[in-house]
C-alpha cells in the first residue's frame, strides 16, 4: 500500500514570511490602505491569496479583495526579477527528514497556497524537486482548507486516505487533513500555534523536523 505523507510549504518545509509580508505590504499600499501588522500576515500564511486578503481586510469587498491579490503577485514577480526577494531557507532537519521518508518507502508530496511557478522556484533552488511525486497549489484548487489538493495529490499517488498524512504549520492545514478524510500531523515551527494546530484536529505534534520520521512511523 502506497503510503503518502503530503506537506505544507510556507512555514513547513521553509520560511518565506519576509518575502510575503513585503509583497502584502506593497500591495496594500497600492490599494490605499494602511499597512497589515506582519503578524495578522503571519496566520493567514497557506490560504489562496483572496482569501487570505478577506481574512486581513474583512469589511472590504471582493473586488477589493481580488485586485490586492493580483498586487501581491505582481509585487512578489518584480522582487523576484529585481533581486529583492530574501532567501527562503527550510527549516532545520527538513532536508534530512524528507531522505528518511523517501529511504523508509514514503512517497511525498506538497500542497500549498503557492503557485506552480513559486513552488517550482523553490523546490529547484534547495534541490527538492526530484523528492515529490505530486505536487498542488492553488493555481488549480480551491484555497485550503477545501480538501481538493489532497483529493488530487492521493489520486496521483494511487494513495488511500487511511494510508495518508497531511504535515503543515497551520490550522487550514489540519482542517483539510480531517475534511480528507486523512491523519493530521502538525508542525510547531511554523506560523500557527500548538492550540491553534490541536483546536483545528491535529492527530499529532511535530516539534522538531528530525523527529518527523518516527512521528510518521504510525500504526
Amino acid at each position: 500500500m502506497t503510503r503518502l505523507a503530503v506537506f505544507d510549504c510556507d512555514g513547513t518545509l521553509a520560511d518565506g514570511q519576509a518575502n510575503i509580508c513585503l509583497a502584502m505590504a506593497l500591495a496594500f499600499a497600492d490599494a490605499g490602505l494602511a499597512e497589515p501588522d506582519p503578524r495578522d500576515v503571519r496566520r493567514i500564511v497557506g490560504l489562496s491569496l483572496p482569501q487570505a486578503v478577506a481574512m486581513l481586510v474583512p469589511d472590504r469587498d471582493a473586488d477589493l479583495h481580488d485586485a490586492v491579490a493580483e498586487g501581491y503577485k505582481r509585487h512578489f514577480r518584480a522582487m523576484r526579477s529585481d533581486g529583492r526577494l530574501a532567501e527562503e531557507p527550510l527549516f532545520p532537519g527538513i532536508a534530512d527528514a524528507l531522505t528518511a521518508l523517501l529511504d523508509g518507502g514514503w512517497t511525498l508530496g506538497v500542497a500549498t497556497g503557492k503557485s506552480d511557478r513559486g513552488l517550482a522556484l523553490l523546490l529547484a533552488h534547495h534541490g527538492l524537486t526530484r523528492h515529490f511525486t505530486t505536487l498542488q497549489t492553488a493555481d488549480r484548487h480551491p484555497s485550503k482548507p477545501h480538501p481538493a489538493m489532497l483529493y488530487a495529490a492521493m489520486a496521483e499517488a494511487g494513495a488511500l486516505p487511511q494510508a495518508t498524512v497531511m504535515i503543515g504549520d497551520t490550522g487550514f492545514d489540519m482542517a483539510m487533513a480531517i475534511a480528507a478524510g486523512t491523519q493530521a500531523i502538525g508542525v510547531s515551527w511554523g506560523y500557527h500555534d500548538r492550540d491553534t494546530l490541536i483546536a483545528a484536529g491535529a492527530h499529532h505534534m511535530c516539534d522538531d523536523a528530525a523527529t518527523l520520521p518516527a512521528v510518521l512511523d504510525l500504526p
